[in-house]
């Protein structure tokens, strides 16, 4: 599922690097060299509250929060109590990054959530898609040989030791769910709580487990 298909809307300060490949695992490893460029030229709204550090004067930061760069904080973003961004990051506009969640080299599109207890690496979560509480991105494979995506129709090699998933616009995860490396969600689609996912699940689809899935009726 190409970059095309999951990310319908352009909500996002990452859109330009998101624009250039074809294939969301194309980005990952682009993310801290974006950052780094995009951060130098960044307008007078954004304040420099750390090293490569970039955070929008309308986000707020809980002060127990643990923020490493390069990580970019758009306007009105949350950052709640003890979340740990350990660079890499851009949280995008109204994005909330919630209490003991972990970020790492991933990107927020704009009105994304992870609320509560979520884990959060090379990944990108499309537009107003919604992790539930404790539901994680998983992104090293047990026997750590590269990750490769798979679908009904091919398999795709990332060539890259860490993927986690790639969810599109508007994708609902439910609680305590484990997508697993190289995971890719269309857009419109919903998990249902404690459900491992694996491969490429279509667009519009509820996910009840890997053996149920089905089209949501419109």
């Amino acid at each position: 599922m190409k970059n095309s298909e999951l990310f319908l809307t352009e909500n996002s300060i990452a859109i330009d690097l998101i624009k250039k490949y074809e294939y969301p695992h194309e980005v990952l490893p682009h993310i801290k060299d974006y950052i780094l460029k995009l951060g130098e030229n960044l307008s007078d709204d954004y304040l420099l509250i750390d090293e490569n550090v970039w955070a929008h004067k309308t986000s707020t930061i809980a002060p127990t929060a643990s923020i490493k760069g390069p990580t970019i904080i758009d306007e009105n973003a949350e950052i709640r109590q003890c979340a740990f961004i350990r660079g890499g990051a851009i949280v995008g506009k109204n994005a909330v990054v919630g209490n003991s969640c972990e970020l790492k080299n991933c990107i927020l599109f704009d009105n994304v959530q992870t609320p509560h207890y979520n884990y959060v690496g090379d990944s990108i979560l499309g537009y107003k898609s919604h992790m539930g509480a404790g539901s994680i991105t998983s992104n090293v494979k047990s026997d750590k040989t590269n990750v490769v995506i798979k679908s009904d129709n091919e398999n795709l090699e990332t060539g890259l030791r860490k993927v986690g998933a790639f969810l599109g616009d508007n994708v609902e995860i439910g609680c305590n769910s484990v997508l697993n490396p190289g995971t890719v969600i269309g857009t419109n689609s919903r998990v249902y709580p404690l459900t491992s996912v694996r491969g490429v699940i279509p667009k519009d689809s509820i996910v009840k487990s890997m053996n149920d899935i089905v089209v949501i009726q419109k």
